[in-house]
């Protein structure tokens, strides 16, 4: 689209040369669109195209040419080049051709002008809080106490809410979803996911208050298969005193009647004291259990299943994030 400039008054006068050229200037504003690729953003590099050409007129009655070269041309545009600080301008090339339309021929004069997002005002008003709204949130995964853990977690994700709005405002219209975008997308579904598995693991601790025992199926998925694949450690038992095995004799040796007694009896005696020993182990085992009430065990069942689904979306969380991080940062850096 082009249009005049209503605020600067219409120049009247024509130049004329020496060589019998004549030439009418007026000022001209000239509005162009281009599609713009966001998939990098605020990284991202544009390249738009302005094209002039004739209209009516075939190369056999006007030509266009370009009046300088690329070189010239970007000299003088980066002299008077003005924005916001937001852009930066790279690079402009000038290509002269002509093109085809119902047999006929016109010319036409391209520049294509390649800016430069400058990335500094999104890395710390955007980039950098929402980098540390997600370590606050996987930092909240160690607080013990649900509810404030909750409360919490909350807060956070109307933090990172503020700042997707703020990404909205900042990103103009286009087609393409840049991958910050996706990145703060995953991370509020990471938050969502890691507050809904709050709920459930205060909703299984519930359950402690109850002497109700896990169910077996849930147990045995839980506290047997996903613990061991989360490398979860259970409650401390007893470890094992005394080795499985059998009593092996020394063999004997000739000696006289009297040391082979003494050898007996000694042998006899440390027959009986590790029988002590097994019959002492066994006793503390009974006792371990007589103490350990039915209500107790069931709430450290239930506390065990907790931890462990705390643990399962803490790592869930981690590789997620980690993921996606390294694949924006893959994507910045091509």
């Amino acid at each position: 689209m082009t249009e005049s400039d209503k605020n600067t008054a219409v120049i009247s006068y024509l130049n004329l040369d020496n060589n019998g050229t004549i030439s009418s200037s007026f000022p001209l504003r000239v509005i162009s669109t281009c599609n713009m690729d966001l998939y990098k953003f605020p990284f991202d590099t544009q390249t738009c195209t302005l094209t002039f050409r004739s209209y009516l007129y075939s190369v056999n009655e006007l030509i266009m040419l370009a009046l300088s070269d690329s070189y010239n041309v970007l000299r003088h545009s980066q002299e008077v080049f003005a924005s916001k600080g937001d852009w930066n301008l790279l690079n402009i090339t000038v290509q002269n051709g002509t093109y085809g339309f119902l047999n006929n021929k016109y010319t036409v004069v391209i520049y294509k002008v390649t800016i430069k997002r400058t990335p500094v005002i999104y890395i710390i008003n955007l980039i950098i809080p929402a980098c540390f709204l997600v370590i606050l949130d996987i930092c909240s995964m160690f607080i013990q106490r649900y509810e404030e853990r909750l409360v919490f977690k909350i807060n956070v994700i109307l933090g990172f809410s503020v700042l997707l709005l703020i990404l909205n405002n900042m990103l103009p219209a286009s087609g393409s979803q840049p991958m910050l975008g996706i990145f703060c997308c995953v991370c509020m579904a990471m938050m969502v996911l890691s507050i809904i598995g709050t709920i459930f693991s205060s909703y299984v601790l519930d359950h402690s208050v109850n002497p109700q025992h896990v169910p077996p199926w849930l147990k045995t998925l839980v506290l047997k298969y996903m613990a061991r694949v989360l490398c979860f450690r259970k409650a401390p038992s007893q470890k094992k005193m005394t080795r499985n095995g059998t009593l092996t004799k020394e063999p004997k040796t000739k000696a006289t009647g009297d040391v082979q007694r003494m050898k007996d009896l000694q042998e006899k005696d440390n027959l009986e004291v590790k029988l002590l020993k097994k019959l002492l182990l066994e006793i503390l085992k009974i006792h371990k259990r007589l103490n350990l009430s039915k209500t107790e065990v069931a709430k450290l069942e239930w506390f065990q299943v907790a931890q462990v689904i705390d643990r399962l979306v803490l790592i869930l969380y981690l590789l997620t994030v980690t993921a996606v991080f390294i694949v924006l940062i893959y994507a910045w850096g091509q």
